[in-house]
């Protein structure tokens, strides 16, 4: 009987990480019987009865070290899931000297646990240092150990910790975890280091496409030094694509800098999404609002009517500029076919001011003319240090 609760005991116990050294020996049913009651009631959720079962086996005399060691190690699980840390610390301390290899280090990483849920941080600490050294290396140790970082304030060695966790996955090929780059990003932050938050906000972006990582980059993005005024047009139509643009201001903003750009067709469109969502139209600026629409309603007139001319005299031009101006207007016009041909004369006409820019009008004209591969290919090789890269990269990715 005392060798099939024992066995019994074992196969609960596997499932929860409660195996020991114990289990080699034989525990009596007045001891064995309660204990894998407790053990039912712990995967069940309810860690006051299975303190109570556990309890139950405390009290029967003449215990073995046996007996006592698997006590301890159920005590210490059913006392952390009633919440009774104080409890579980001194079960698994009990525990703790009487055992060796995983078995330790399961019980060192829970007593890290207890230990930080009673915010007792110092002791924490050594406890998933000890875990660690015994060979422990979970995911939830990791996070542990950074929260006990951040406790201290040491947030240059949460950043040192997290950086170390995305290299070394980004060496062997694989993606960083998500929970490593937001930890770094959050450590940046802290330390003040915005040029590293921006880049890691990037590799979030990158990895995990998430609306609020795009939210969080393209927020910060214009503020990276060295990054061109001239961009804010583009990083509001990434807003845009990404479902970030989300006030009036902002729809008030894109639009005014795409009729600044000479775009108006874009300008007009960006209009009529602002109305259509109920963010332009309403409220004490509505009529700024309307005479917005009005202006850029005239302005696209004016240029569909003058753009054949307008193209037809750049052909003859010194430089390349005007062409790639006019090819973009074309493609904001719903024409992009014709934008493309016109983007690359003058790409290839040189005399560019800004050549960088002229690669990442063509590869967002090639991406509306639904030439994808071609498009992604030259947004991925847009070089230069002034944000024609970055956007390159962003525009490729989001068109996947």
């Amino acid at each position: 009987m005392a060798m099939r609760t024992l066995r019994s005991l074992a196969l609960a116990l596997a499932a929860t990480g409660l195996v020991c050294a114990a289990l080699a020996q034989a525990l009596r049913p007045e001891v064995g019987k309660p204990l894998q009651q407790a053990n039912e009631l712990i995967k069940a959720g309810k860690g006051k009865e299975a303190l109570a079962k556990v309890r139950e086996a405390d009290a029967v005399a003449g215990k073995t070290p046996a007996e006592q060691l698997m006590i301890d190690r159920i005590k210490g699980a059913a006392a952390q899931r009633a919440g009774d840390n104080t409890t579980a610390i001194a079960a698994y301390e009990s525990a703790f000297p009487k055992l060796s290899g995983v078995e330790a280090a399961q019980v060192a990483e829970s007593l890290a646990f207890a230990y930080s849920a009673n915010r007792d941080y110092a002791k924490s600490s050594q406890w998933a240092q000890k875990a660690q050294s015994l060979g422990a290396n979970s995911a939830q140790l990791k996070q542990l150990q950074t929260y006990l970082l951040g406790q201290s304030g040491d947030f240059n060695a949460v950043a040192r910790d997290a950086a170390a966790a995305v290299s070394a996955a980004e060496q062997a090929g694989r993606k960083p975890e998500e929970a490593d780059l937001l930890r770094l990003a959050d450590a940046q932050q802290r330390i003040g280091n915005s040029a590293g938050q921006l880049a890691t906000l990037e590799k979030l972006v990158h990895n995990y496409p998430k609306r609020t990582y795009w939210s969080a980059y393209l927020n910060r993005l214009p503020r990276k030094s060295g990054f061109a005024d001239r961009f804010a047009l583009d990083v509001m139509r990434l807003k845009l694509l990404t479902g970030n643009l989300d006030t009036t201001d902002e729809y008030m903003e894109m639009a005014q800098l795409a009729l600044q750009a000479g775009l108006p067709a874009e300008g007009k469109a960006i209009v009529d999404k602002g109305f259509a969502a109920g963010m332009l139209g309403k409220g004490a600026e509505a009529d700024r609002h309307k005479r917005l629409r009005d202006l850029a309603l005239k302005q696209e007139a004016e240029a569909k009517t003058s753009i054949v001319a307008r193209a037809a005299a750049a052909q003859t031009g010194k430089d390349g500029n005007e062409l790639v101006q006019l090819g973009y207007a074309y493609v904001t016009m719903g024409k992009a076919e014709q934008g493309v041909a016109l983007i690359e004369q003058g790409i290839a006409r040189g005399g560019l001011k800004h050549p960088d820019d002229a690669k990442l009008r063509l590869g967002q004209a090639l991406l509306q003319d639904g030439k994808k591969a071609k498009a992604l290919q030259t947004l991925r090789n847009i070089q230069g240090s002034d944000g024609a890269a970055e956007l390159g990269r962003l525009f490729a990715l989001q068109a996947g």
